[in-house]
Parts: C-alpha cells; structure tokens; sequence
C-alpha cells in the first residue's frame, strides 16, 4: 500500500460532494476540489482560476510557512511549488466542514519532500535524488468571496514539525502513487 496516493486528497470532498443538495455548497466543494485537482499536477493557470483576484494565504508551522497576498505573490508561491517537485502530497481528510463562507480540510497530511529541497533547508540526507515522507496534522480554512464564488485564500495550520526525523523517512518505489492528471 501506498504511503502517498494523490487520490486520498479529494476522496471526502468528493463523497460529500455526491451527497450535497444545497446548490450554494456544491459549488463551494466543486471550486476546492478543482483547486486541489490543479494542484495535484502542478496547472499554476488552472489553480489560479479558482482563486479571487485579491487572493491571502496564510500558512503557519508548516513546509510553507508565511505569507502570500495578492495574485502575483500567490501565482509565484505555485510555481515556485510546482518547480520544487514537493506537490506529490495526501491530505486524508478524516473531518470536513463545509458552509457557504468557508470549507474546513483536516487531517494528516504526507508530502514526498525531494532530497535536493531537504538539503537546501540544511537537513541532511543520504540521496538527494531520493524523496523523504513529510507528515505532519494539518487544518486548512478555504475562505470564499461571497460575490464571486471563489476561494478568497487559505489558512493552513500544521501541528508539529513535519520535517523532525524526515532524513531517516526515504520513500521507496511504489511509496507514491502519483499521476498527472489531476483527476
């Protein structure tokens, strides 16, 4: 079985989805679930479709801490993202809250964090071609624009440090399961 399955991501929003009636919430889980499929493969145009034109992101005690506001800010944390090779991830969202202000994703989340990027943060690792399991709880709020029906940014919590003990945490084949197709 897989560490890392790109698919854990979106199965809750999904399952709710199917089960949603409220048009006002479908559409706030059909915008996050697009959001998560363009990220899964890297889409930086696609993902930011799903944003408003003033987006903030918030990102506390984890791999991205900071933050991001403004398209341009947001646009270059994705890419720079996307380039790094760290969006090989699983969120396995065990709660889910959904209004028509915001979505709430909680769960564990598992990165396979590239050796190369390990080494830049100055943690050492025995190959740098290798890729290392990042695990971490993570809560994220999915804030919506009323008007616009898109996501106004994120705010993402993470409870402890993900990267403690990472070097000893190498992925293997088949630890990843992870496709380009974003859905």
């Amino acid at each position: 079985m897989a560490l890392i399955d790109q698919s854990v991501t979106w199965r809750a929003v999904v399952e709710r989805l199917a089960a949603e009636t409220d048009p006002v919430l479908r559409s706030r889980l059909e915008v996050v679930l697009e959001h998560m499929h363009a990220e899964a493969v890297g889409d930086v145009d696609r993902l930011m479709a799903t944003l408003v034109d003033d987006p903030h992101y918030h990102f506390f005690n984890g791999p991205a801490r900071g933050e991001y506001h403004g398209r341009d800010a947001v646009r270059a944390f994705y890419e720079g993202f996307a380039a790094s090779g760290a969006h090989k991830l699983q969120l396995d969202i065990d709660r889910l809250v959904v209004d028509r202000h915001c979505i709430l994703t909680e769960g564990l989340q598992r990165i396979a964090f590239p050796g190369r990027l390990l080494a830049v943060r100055g943690i050492v690792v025995d190959d740098p071609d290798a890729e290392y399991l990042f695990e971490a709880r993570t809560a994220t709020l999915w804030p919506f624009d009323e008007a616009s029906g898109k996501l106004a940014g994120e705010d993402a919590y993470f409870a402890g440090d993900g990267f403690r003990g990472i070097e000893q945490r190498k992925l293997g084949p088949g630890d990843v399961v992870w496709e380009q197709t974003g859905a």
